[in-house]
């Protein structure tokens, strides 16, 4: 089963997101702040465009945005934000709308790009960044051997989630369901 890297961060945020998608498909409501990142996606990725990469660390190289990536051999499909490219080396990054800074969810979607990124390109990714949008910051992640297990646990996860069609309980933190799509058909909200 091909799963999309967005299906990673949302199984993290909330399990049952990925069980509405795949399980119980229903009509879902594009919240206000999907369409708020949508819209700073596409204002950072102008901004990006004309900068230097310093903030990242690096001195050149050349950067292509919404690079669409797939492997069979790991299941997984998904549109990067941004890829640099400085020789051999390949620098996935990530742009986040989050008042709250990067969370973890957040680390191992980067981690999934960076397999993706691996596989298409035949090169070692050992770095990889968050770009938080309010805050204007750039972060390092380093994709270590223990992040990219964890990855391939988790989509190992989803997927048995999905065969067995087994609703998994809730997100323990309930107030990121005031602002879930799927709300009103998870009723563990109020």
């Amino acid at each position: 089963m091909t799963l999309r890297v967005s299906d990673l961060k949302q199984y993290l945020y909330c399990p049952r997101i990925v069980y509405f998608l795949y399980v119980m498909p229903v009509a879902k409501a594009t919240t206000y702040k999907m369409e708020v990142g949508h819209e700073q996606h596409a204002i950072l990725e102008n901004l990006e465009s004309r900068r230097t990469l310093g903030r990242y660390g690096l001195d050149g190289g050349v950067r292509e945005f919404g690079v669409a990536l797939h492997s069979e051999r790991c299941g997984l499909t998904g549109r990067l934000d941004l890829l640099i490219s400085v020789g051999k080396d390949r620098y996935p990054v990530e742009f986040k709308n989050s008042l709250g800074g990067w969370a973890l969810h957040h680390r191992y979607q980067l981690a999934a790009y960076c397999l993706l990124v691996e596989d298409a390109y035949g090169a070692a990714v050992r770095t990889g960044f968050l770009y938080v949008i309010p805050q204007n910051r750039v972060t390092a992640i380093p994709l270590t051997a223990a992040v990219r297990e964890r990855v391939r646990v988790l989509l190992d996860g989803i997927r048995l989630m999905v065969r067995l069609e087994r609703m998994p309980p809730a997100t323990r933190r309930r107030g990121k369901c005031r602002e879930c799509e799927y709300r009103n058909y998870c009723a563990d909200w109020r």
